[in-house]
C-alpha cells in the first residue's frame, strides 16, 4: 500500500478584502480603544474652551483629527516595533510582526494619516495650525521612546494631550492657565492606564529587553498607579476651581475617583487579564468626567 504525500498549495497573494483587512488591523480600528483614550481630554478641553458651549464644527475636526492621528500613531509604533513584536504574546499577530504589510507600508500609512489630519488643521485658526507640527512630532518620536526610557508614557500622554493645547488655541486663540492644567492630568492619565497596560506584557517585554514604566516601577506598581491616580483627580480639582465649575463636574470627578478603586480590584493580583480590562476601563474613567463636565453646562440656573 502506498501512502500519498498531500501537496500543500500555495495560497498566492493576498485579496484586496484581505489586505484592507491588514491595513486595519495595523492602524487598530478594530480595537477603537487609543480613540477613545485620546478623544477624552479633547473633549474636557473643547467644553471648557467654549463655555459649554463649542462650535460644532470644530467638534467634529477635532474628533476626525483624533481618529486619524491615532490610527496614524498606531501604524508608526508598529513601525519601531516590528522587530520586536514577534516576541511578545500580545503583540505577536500583528501585521508587521506577521510580514503581512511591509515596513516602507506602514510609513506610507502614517504619512497619508497625518497629511489628512493636517488636512483638517488648515481648516481652523493659523495658530492652531503651528501648534500641529508639535502633535506629528510628539507621535513620532513616542514610538522610540521605549528604547531610551522606563517612562515614554510621558510622550504617548503629551502627544495624546496636545489635542488640549489645540483645541483651547482653535476656540479661544490663547491656551489658558486650565488648558495646561487640563494638559498635565492627560499626561498623569496616560501614565496611569499605559502602566496597566505595561503590566499586561511584563513578563514578555523583560525577555525582549523592552522599558515600561510597570518594570520600572515593579513591586510598586499599584502604590505608584494609586498616587498619580490621586494626583490626576486633584488636577482636575483645580480645572473645575480655574473654570467655575459646579456640583455635577465634581460630581463626576467623584464617581471617576471610585471607579479608579475598581482598577485597584482589578489589578490586586497583577493578572495579566485583569490588567488590560483595567486599561480598557479607563475610558470609563474618562467619560464620567465629560458626562459630568457636559451636565454642569447643561444644568447650570
Amino acid at each position: 500500500m502506498t501512502h500519498e504525500i498531500p501537496v500543500q498549495l500555495d495560497p498566492g497573494p493576498p485579496s484586496l478584502k484581505q489586505r484592507l483587512g491588514f491595513y486595519l488591523k495595523l492602524v487598530r480600528l478594530d480595537r477603537p480603544i487609543g480613540i477613545l483614550l485620546l478623544m477624552w481630554p479633547a473633549l474636557w478641553a473643547l467644553w471648557i474652551a467654549g463655555d459649554g458651549q463649542p462650535p460644532w464644527r470644530i467638534v467634529l475636526i477635532f474628533i476626525a483629527g483624533t481618529v486619524l492621528m491615532r490610527s496614524a500613531g498606531c501604524a508608526i509604533n508598529d513601525y519601531a516595533d516590528r522587530n520586536l513584536d514577534g516576541q511578545v504574546s500580545r503583540t505577536r499577530n500583528r501585521p508587521l510582526a506577521l510580514g503581512q504589510i511591509a515596513p516602507h507600508e506602514a510609513l506610507m500609512v502614517f504619512l497619508l494619516l497625518t497629511l489628512a489630519a493636517f488636512g483638517l488643521v488648515l481648516l481652523l485658526n493659523w495658530q492652531t495650525i503651528a501648534l500641529s507640527a508639535v502633535a506629528v512630532v510628539l507621535a513620532a518620536l513616542y514610538p522610540f521612546m521605549k528604547r531610551v526610557t522606563h517612562l515614554p508614557q510621558i510622550f504617548l500622554g503629551a502627544a495624546f494631550g496636545w489635542a488640549v493645547p489645540m483645541a483651547f488655541m482653535a476656540i479661544q486663540e490663547t491656551v489658558p492657565p486650565v488648558g495646561w492644567l487640563i494638559f498635565i492630568a492627560t499626561v498623569v492619565w496616560a501614565l496611569i492606564y499605559d502602566t496597566e497596560y505595561a503590566m499586561v506584557d511584563r513578563r514578555d517585554d523583560l525577555k525582549a529587553g523592552i522599558k515600561s514604566s510597570a518594570i520600572l516601577f515593579g513591586l510598586y506598581d499599584r502604590l505608584m498607579i494609586g498616587l498619580l491616580q490621586v494626583f490626576m483627580l486633584g488636577i482636575l480639582v483645580l480645572v473645575g476651581v480655574h473654570a467655575d465649575l459646579g456640583f455635577y463636574y465634581y460630581l463626576g470627578l467623584g464617581l471617576a475617583g471610585l471607579h479608579a478603586v475598581r482598577q485597584h480590584y482589578l489589578i490586586r493580583y497583577r493578572e495579566e487579564g485583569a490588567c488590560f480590562i483595567a486599561f480598557l476601563e479607563n475610558n470609563l474613567f474618562g467619560m464620567l468626567i465629560f458626562v459630568g463636565l457636559l451636565a454642569d453646562y447643561l444644568l447650570r440656573a
